[in-house]
């Protein structure tokens, strides 16, 4: 299969579910990592440039719909932003191995809780 395609349905795939909120991320991680060939980190920073683009896209069509609670969003990038740098600096320390062993565990656990979840 064609890099190019691979990458045009990853795109596609990862965009609509981050535009969801479903993990759009975790989607594109996968794909790079397991069927293109990228380390976990190239794969995790490609993913951050990514939703770069993809979020504000959101961030309009949700906005024009008054469905985004600004003092909500403030408040968590606030806290968000300590937390990414704190992830910065933890990815850097623990390696990207450690890491996709982590995100693997914790892709797992999600996929448990949402299939067993009960309405």
């Amino acid at each position: 299969m064609p890099e190019l395609f691979i990458y045009a349905i990853a795109g596609f795939l990862s965009g609509v579910a981050g535009s969801l909120g479903i993990g759009g991320g975790g989607i594109l991680i996968v794909i790079l990592t397991a069927l293109l060939g990228v380390n976990q980190q190239t794969a995790q920073l490609t993913n951050l440039l990514f939703f770069i683009p993809v979020a504000i896209m959101s961030v309009i069509i949700y906005s024009r719909r008054g469905q985004i609670k600004a003092r909500v969003v403030i408040s968590l990038s606030l806290f968000g932003l300590v937390g990414s740098a704190i992830g910065a600096l933890l990815f850097s320390w623990l390696g990207g191995e450690l890491v996709g062993k982590i995100f693997a565990v914790l892709l797992i656990f999600i996929s448990f809780r949402e299939w067993f979840r009960k309405e």
